[in-house]
């Protein structure tokens, strides 16, 4: 049994097998979450299979985690059954833009920590995969996802074979804010980001990559402006053959 103040990512798991019973009761409990009009705007590709894995794999960057898995989970932002719902019912829908998909994703977070944190109570490991919206198109062309249906979030899930160190988190105060948002001082940022970056794993990041800050290191080689941009344009002419622009 764990909670949130004890949540490890796990990426490595032990060879027994998540049921689709416990998956499944799980997946059940998790829809009790927040949705956007009770519209549940959000789908779930469970994936089992090795070949299928191995697929996926390129499209997260090849992370060891997501063949290793016993399941991989893609939650994705769905209008899709909605929509068909409308024109089975003689209604006429208008779900093809920009603000449906905001909903739809927002379910889709919504959903996906939600089951996250029931995970956590059950003793399963899971690893949440940001590279999902990287590269979407592979993802929806393997998953065979038809329009106003996005990938947006995956999860590997197994039992933990690992119990790694907790990572950092920022002091409650670096983002909280009373009534209105209070712009940061160069004190306030020297407080905030003191702990996280003398630790000494991130010291070490910033001596074998040779830069000077660990600021340097999330702007120079993790998340680069050249990058953003290239996937930003990606994501955008993904949302447009899905439909949603």
């Amino acid at each position: 049994m764990k909670n949130l103040l004890t949540r490890r990512t796990i990426r490595q798991y032990s060879e027994r097998q998540v049921s689709a019973e416990l998956l499944n009761r799980l997946m059940t409990e998790a829809s009790r979450t927040q949705t956007m009009g009770n519209l549940q705007l959000y789908s779930v590709i469970v994936t089992r299979d090795a070949e299928m894995k191995q697929r996926l794999a390129p499209a997260h960057f090849n992370q060891p985690m997501v063949t290793q898995a016993p399941v991989v989970l893609t939650i994705c932002a769905d209008f899709h059954r909605t929509t068909r719902w409308c024109e089975e019912r003689q209604a006429t829908p208008g779900y093809n833009n920009l603000l449906s998909f905001q909903n739809a994703a927002i379910d889709a977070l919504l959903y996906t920590q939600t089951l996250c944190n029931l995970m956590d109570e059950e003793g399963l490991g899971y690893c949440y995969l940001g590279t999902t919206i990287y590269q979407p198109q592979q993802i929806i062309d393997i998953l065979q996802l038809p329009r106003l249906v996005m990938p947006i979030a995956t999860l590997t899930v197994g039992w933990p074979a690992e119990e790694p160190p907790l990572s950092d988190r920022l002091p409650v105060e670096s983002f909280v804010h009373s009534e209105t948002y209070r712009d940061y001082t160069p004190q306030d940022i020297d407080t905030y980001y003191n702990y996280k970056e003398h630790l000494e794993e991130n010291r070490h990041f910033c001596e074998i990559n040779q830069k000077e800050t660990l600021a340097q290191i999330f702007t120079d080689i993790r998340y680069t402006k050249r990058d953003n941009e290239a996937m930003s344009a990606g994501l955008i002419e993904t949302l447009k053959r899905q439909g949603f622009m």
